[in-house]
Formats: C-alpha cells, sequence, structure tokens
C-alpha cells in the first residue's frame, strides 16, 4: 500500500515540477538571450555570470556550440520551456490529455535531454568553461524529463515490454535516489575536468 502511495505521489508532483521548472529555465534562457542582444550591441560588455576562467559566459556564448542550429540556443529554450510551463499550469488546473499528447510532450524532452546532455559534454571537453545559466537550464531539464518518463512509463502511455517491467517498478521506486546520483555524476565531473582551477581555492 505504501508503494502504490509513493508512486501516486509521482502524478501529484508532477504539473508542480513541468511549471516551476519550466519557469526557472524559461528566466535563465530569457537572460541568456538578454545578455547575447546586449553584447551583440556592445562587444566589450561583459556578462553578468562571467566569475572567473572556469564560469565564463562570454567563453560559452562566444562558440559555435552557442548556436548550434544556427541560432541561438536560448531561443530554443524560451519557446520550450514556455510550452512545457503551459503544460503544468494545465495539469494543475485539472485538464486531461490523450497519449499523443503525451507521446508529442516526451518526444520534446527526449529532444531538450539529449541538447541538455551534449551542451554538457561540450562546456566540459570542448569549449572548457561553464556557463551559470547555461547549468540552471540543465538543472531543471533533468528532474522534468525524468518525472515526464516515469509519469507515461507508469501509465501506460509508453509501452514497456514484460522483460523490462522489473527495471521500471525498480526505478519507479527509487526515483529520487536516481536522480541524485545524476547529478552527483554530473558535479563530479564537472569537480574531476577543472579540479586544476579548484585545486588552486583550496
Amino acid at each position: 500500500m505504501a508503494e502504490t502511495k509513493k508512486i501516486s505521489s509521482l502524478d501529484k508532483y508532477l504539473p508542480w515540477i513541468l511549471l516551476v521548472g519550466s519557469i526557472v529555465a524559461f528566466l535563465a534562457a530569457f537572460i541568456l538571450m538578454v545578455e547575447r542582444i546586449d553584447g551583440l550591441k556592445n562587444p566589450s560588455l561583459s556578462p553578468v555570470c562571467d566569475l572567473n576562467p572556469v564560469f565564463s559566459c562570454s567563453s560559452v556564448t562566444a562558440s559555435p556550440q552557442a548556436s548550434a542550429f544556427g541560432f541561438p540556443n536560448p531561443l530554443i529554450g524560451v519557446a520550450g520551456f514556455a510550452i512545457t510551463a503551459t503544460i503544468g499550469a494545465a495539469l494543475l488546473a485539472g485538464a486531461k490529455f490523450k497519449r499523443w499528447f503525451w507521446l508529442a510532450a516526451q518526444a520534446g524532452l527526449i529532444f531538450a535531454m539529449a541538447f541538455v546532455t551534449w551542451l554538457q559534454f561540450q562546456s566540459l571537453y570542448r569549449i572548457g568553461a561553464l556557463c551559470l545559466f547555461c547549468m540552471v537550464v540543465w538543472a531543471m531539464t533533468i528532474p522534468m524529463f525524468w518525472y515526464l518518463t516515469l509519469y507515461n512509463l507508469r501509465h501506460g502511455y509508453i509501452s514497456t515490454p514484460d522483460s523490462l517491467k522489473v527495471i521500471v517498478g525498480f526505478v519507479q521506486r527509487h526515483h529520487v535516489d536516481i536522480l541524485v546520483v545524476w547529478f552527483l555524476v554530473i558535479i563530479a565531473l564537472i569537480l574531476k575536468r577543472f579540479w586544476y582551477y579548484w585545486s588552486t581555492l583550496v
């Protein structure tokens, strides 16, 4: 009985995760967009998130990866997070959606998660710098993707073969543990990649 209640809580919190996560990520993407426009107007202007050689938004935004599709990446965030925020608000208002809608939302967040993962790799191992506002977007996208996936699995919108039901049950029960490990891995990679700088602060 306790397990059923715990899993059901995922449905209860999903709208809030989508709404709050989207608002925070939207604001971060919007600030990045404003910073990008200000930088075009005044190239000598330093972004507010240029803090040190590691946390250097200008290094990230000046890279080709910052316009992966030929236009600034924050435009994708501004549009995408407005959509997921609307979904979260609609769910809080009692909206019900068809399976195709949930699969479309899942596809959108799969794209977002893949793009964020690619940007994480690029920031760490190609650009060699981190953007604080980008990291806020990372931190919001991961739980939104994770809990929407769990929701779709639980309600059968994503078909699960019998051979995988044990694994699905495990991740449903340990969703918080897995999410914490996910973030710890990212933090460990950041610490390792930039240890040459962190070690000078000790």
